[in-house]
């Protein structure tokens, strides 16, 4: 098989391009721009461009196929250049299906939790010692890469509801076909791509409608939306409801009960419970015995950046979380007020996503940040222009938060100023960001903290 990548530098693209070429295929590929640690491990695996840039000579009839990644436009050049020669085009998706046509096919999709219900699920198969590929949205401990394509008889995705590509403005998860599906639950989101809640719902109906015919589908009771729109779909399907198993959670530890069962987890907080009671519904379905699910989820820390534990000293913890989202902050913030009650709680939160940097959009915040003892929000002028939005009024945030004390910085350098003045005694810091505080090195500053 000989496979070209356009825009082969993706986080997620170089992944599935080494992938192909561990199995034997013969990879290339090409991008205006590939950064690290892209460009690293392209180059280890022997498969980075020799040069930045877009060469239509590189699109030959003898091409299999055309992969096309979502940093890649309409008009670009070898793209053009493929559609001349009548060459097969895929979305990553569509490319992933291509490669899983005769595997079981588990597809966890939703607005939150979906990372960390895919991470769960590969790290009790993995510890099983079953065989089986995957592609899911983070990197996670012991696993080399995120993306896997071999001739395991079962595959394990992250289903995203984003567009797959320049060409195909459908969501991803449109394209996997599942014969186990799983949605953690539904909340606005992507307002860019999905402008009213109804449309955002559409893309949910589909993907329950493209289950396999007799698959399952495995979905979120406590999520009064989704358990509307699962009962309202006639399918051929087996639905299975999951909700918040029963736990306790005692001096900051949370132990979780399963058929009679009890284990200690490194993971906390409802949400983290519910990810936990849809991933074992999967094992189950895929053979697993509780014993052995829970043996083995004891052990799972987390995705990267999941509630990610930063550093620690006494009675200080600093975390990292993903969260954006009106739904994932609300749930993270919940998540450490349950875990550590009798500790104070800074939260950090910082607007970066198109969505989340609308005016518009800000009331879906109302109340997030409210559990929190102290709590700071932070933008930047830098992301409002690469997203080519216009200034935003921080009373306009103080508004849609409902919170008129709320602190509001957009410089790197005062919330640098701003978390060193904290007390951290007795207390949790809590950074909610998919960006990087222009750059601010949160990882030097944690162990500062707690040196």
């Amino acid at each position: 098989m000989r496979v070209h990548f356009i825009a082969i530098g993706g986080s997620v693209m170089h992944q599935l391009a080494i992938a192909l070429a561990r199995k034997g295929y013969l990879v290339s590929g090409s991008d205006d721009e590939i950064f690290e640690p892209a460009r690293s491990n392209l180059e280890k695996e022997g498969i980075l461009p020799a040069a930045t840039g877009w060469d239509p000579v590189k699109i030959t009839p003898d091409l299999d196929a055309v992969i096309l990644g979502m940093h890649a436009k309409g008009d670009n050049p070898e793209l053009l250049r493929a559609q001349e020669l009548g060459l097969k085009i895929y979305s990553f998706p569509e490319y992933i299906f291509q490669e899983s046509r005769h595997k079981k096919r588990v597809v966890v999709g939703g607005s939150h939790g979906k990372t960390t219900t895919t991470a769960m699920i590969m790290h009790v198969l993995k510890q099983e010692g079953m065989d089986f590929d995957y592609m899911v949205g983070a990197r996670l401990p012991g696993f080399e890469y995120a993306v896997s394509i071999s001739d395991a008889p079962v595959i394990i995705c992250e289903g995203d509801e984003y567009p797959a590509s320049a060409l195909e403005k459908r969501p991803k998860f449109h394209f996997l076909f599942p014969h186990i599906a799983v949605i953690t639950g539904i909340a606005w989101d992507h307002i860019n791509v999905f402008p009213t809640f109804d449309f955002y719902l559409e893309q949910f109906r589909l993907f329950i409608r493209m289950i396999e015919p007799g698959g399952m589908l495995v979905y979120n009771e406590t999520d009064p939306v989704l358990r509307e729109l699962v009962a309202a779909e006639q399918v051929n399907i087996r639905k299975t409801a999951y909700g918040i198993p029963e736990h306790q959670v005692v001096d900051g530890q949370t132990t979780v009960v399963l058929n009679g069962m009890q284990m200690e987890l490194r993971v906390f907080g409802t949400h983290n419970l519910l990810n936990l009671h849809a991933a074992w519904i999967v094992c189950r379905e895929l053979g697993l015995p509780a014993d052995h699910f829970l043996k083995h989820i004891s052990g799972f820390a987390g995705a990267s950046k999941r509630l990610e534990l930063l550093a620690e000293k006494g009675n200080t913890r600093i975390y990292r979380d993903f969260a954006h989202a009106p739904s994932k902050v609300k749930a993270t913030i919940a998540a450490m007020k349950e875990q550590f009650p009798d500790r104070r709680l800074i939260a950090v939160l910082e607007l970066h996503t198109y969505s989340s940097l609308q005016a518009g959009f800000m009331s879906e915040y109302k109340g997030a940040l409210d559990p929190a003892d102290a709590a700071l929000l932070y933008y930047s002028a830098h992301a409002l222009e690469l997203k080519r939005l216009p200034p935003l009024d921080p009373q306009v945030i103080r508004n849609g938060f409902a919170n008129p004390e709320l602190e509001i910085l957009n410089s790197a350098q005062e919330l640098s100023r701003w978390l060193r003045r904290q007390s951290y005694e007795n207390s949790n810091l809590l950074l909610m960001s998919s960006g990087n505080y222009d750059g601010l090195d949160i990882a030097t500053f944690a162990k500062e903290i707690t040196a």
